[in-house]
């Protein structure tokens, strides 16, 4: 008799109820039904392959790109009592043909492969031989060209609808736009199938986005100020860059790791482990640090560079906050970040008609950042999502305010056109400021007439300017004049009629709200109890040489310490309490409870 998915909701993954679509969705596949899920990061998508896999007769496969995270995932399936193996190049040869046999012999539950060994001719000659009970497509946006993380092999995926037509397939991911979304489900032939798209919108996360301003400095005021102690990412444009902030912050007395694609394997592994194994661990990293977090207590992502695009954003700061209490998200951004940005997709190597969708995409993540309304709003608008102001972004806490900005807007766009059209913007902020250099006598710049004329600004906020102007495609930047500025046809105009310009005054970061944590628990959590059960649990990992949260996330431990259960019964109740986790570990975290109470009495 195969397993109900109401019974391994709550037997073995230990919750009542089912969250958003998923109970739709696990029926709509349990059936034979094919899918594309859209869920937001950390609201459950995996229990939508998981929960089917374990229903339907058969081995579920799992394509997924990241050998870290196929990791993360057996190890948390094992101890819920769930059999799955990965067959990846990290693990030896032994290994994989023992997960081989295992998977012949129809001994696992789920095998987790990435796309380039599924799509090879012996692997698929394999799944020939056995009985397999779905096809699930993680990170599904990798299909698309519209998607912001395109890899071409993903689109071979599509050879499992003509090579096994009967067996059910679900494409998920967190991020995808209208565009990405269509474009995904006709790539890997899901118009037969149902779409389920749920809500964009992570309530939890509270987003703010500042120029940049001595960045490193603004990051470790803000880390200081709200989560000293607490497990962090921040996310760097280049290699050198993220070695480079590493150091800055060790520095600065802060347990700070690097991990970049251009560091060894092993030394990424081995920050990785810590990372998740760890509290007080903050990543200094490049985007090649994306998709393989699982961890749920990530308090803060700190974008350091400007992401490629709103998708990207959105995804990257999805590492916070998935256990469902509060996080930040917050972004530094500048004029040379637009620069930098902008030469990575006009070098790549991909077609003009993609090299334009890049450059629109862009263009949307720059709107966001000089946005004067909710942030929120403008985010789940791109995703095709509602939302009223949300309260919970620095608009919302501290609205902008904008000004009259004609006189120095003409100033800035002046100075342009009468370099040459040609010059960055810190050259072009010398010539404003009246600063005589030899460069300056060289090209005669000291003798134009807007030599000077704008001493009433400082350099910074003559970079506000600047980048606000190119943000509203009065000036852009020239990529074949290595960077340098020159007028749209709409600052041509501008120029010419003396348009009224609005800008943004420049504002500070806005502190985040603590409103949702106080809401998240009706009861009050006894928090030297919480640290008691962390302890626990952090010994019990150890032991078993795997990452804390694997064990319990810390809303599960949050739970125990509301409600203080005295018996396994009780304990049962808990959310997060599957039937082989209360077997394995309910007694330890009871004796904890029990001797925490007699403590206080």
């Amino acid at each position: 008799m195969l397993p109900k998915a109401d019974d391994l909701l709550n037997k073995v993954y230990g919750f009542d109820t089912y969250r958003g679509q998923q109970e739709q969705i696990i029926e709509h596949v349990i059936a034979g039904g094919n899918a594309f899920v859209l869920m937001p990061t950390g609201s459950g998508k995996s229990l939508c392959y998981q929960i089917p896999s374990l229903c339907r007769e058969g081995v579920g496969v799992v394509v997924s790109p990241l050998i870290a995270l196929m990791q993360d995932q057996i190890q948390a399936l094992a101890l819920l009592g769930v059999k799955a193996e990965s067959i990846n190049s990290n693990k030896s040869a032994e290994a994989n043909n023992s997960a081989i046999q295992k998977m012949l012999a129809g001994e696992l539950d789920m095998v987790y492969v990435a796309p380039e060994r599924l799509l090879t001719e012996e692997f698929l000659g394999l799944l020939k031989q056995v009985k397999v009970a779905l096809f699930a497509i993680d990170e599904a946006h990798c299909v698309s060209q519209w998607g912001h993380d395109f890899r071409p092999h993903y689109t071979r995926l599509a050879e499992l609808a003509k090579l096994f037509p009967d067996i059910p397939r679900i494409a998920l991911t967190a991020t995808a736009d209208a565009p990405t979304r269509k474009d995904i489900v006709e790539r890997l032939h899901l118009k037969q199938g149902r779409t389920f798209v749920s809500g964009f919108d992570r309530p939890n996360i509270h987003y703010s986005i500042l120029p940049k301003n001595n960045p490193r400095q603004q990051i470790l005021d803000f880390i200081k100020e709200t989560y000293l102690g607490k497990s962090g990412i921040i996310y760097c444009g280049t290699r050198s860059l993220t070695e480079e902030t590493a150091e800055w912050f060790k520095n600065k007395g802060l347990n700070v790791l690097a991990y970049h694609a251009g560091m060894t394997k092993e030394a990424r592994q081995a920050n990785q482990r810590k990372f998740q194994n760890e509290d007080n661990v903050i990543m200094a990293a490049t985007i090649a640090f994306g998709m393989g977090i699982d961890k749920p207590d990530v308090r803060f992502v700190a974008h350091l560079s400007l992401p490629r695009n709103i998708e990207a954003y959105y995804q990257e700061t999805g590492r916070a906050g998935r256990d469902g209490m509060p996080a930040h998200a917050l972004l530094l951004y500048g004029l040379s970040d637009v620069v930098m940005q902008s030469r990575f997709i006009d070098e790549a190597n991909t077609e003009d008609h993609q090299k334009r969708i890049e450059h629109q995409k862009l263009n949307a993540l720059l709107g966001l950042c000089e946005a004067a309304c909710c942030r929120r709003q403008i985010i789940l608008e791109y995703f095709s999502d509602t939302c009223s102001a949300c309260g919970n972004c620095d608009n919302c806490d501290n609205p902008p305010e904008t000004f009259d900005a004609t006189i120095v807007a003409q100033k800035a766009m002046s100075c342009v056109y009468r370099t040459g059209q040609r010059f960055g913007v810190t050259y072009l902020i010398d010539v404003l400021l009246g600063k005589t250099d030899e460069r300056m006598r060289k090209f005669g710049h000291h003798k134009i007439t807007t030599f000077g004329i704008g001493i009433e600004y400082d350099k910074v906020r003559w970079q506000d300017v600047y980048r606000q102007l190119v943000t509203q495609n009065l000036l852009m930047v020239d990529m074949t004049a290595h960077g340098g500025l020159k007028l749209t046809l709409k600052g041509m105009n501008a120029l010419k009629t003396r348009e009224i310009i609005y800008l943004r005054k420049h504002k500070k970061l806005s502190k985040s709200k603590k409103k949702i944590e106080k809401a998240t628990f009706a009861n009050p959590v006894d928090e030297a109890l919480f640290e008691e059960l962390r302890k626990k649990r952090l010994q019990i990992a150890k032991n078993l040489q795997v990452a804390p949260f694997i064990i319990f996330h810390d809303t599960t431990l949050r739970e125990m310490a509301v409600h203080k259960p005295n018996t396994l019964n009780e304990m049962a109740t808990i959310k997060g309490m599957g039937e082989r986790k209360l077997t394995d570990y309910g007694a330890a975290f009871l004796e904890v409870i029990k001797g925490r109470d007699q403590y206080i009495t």
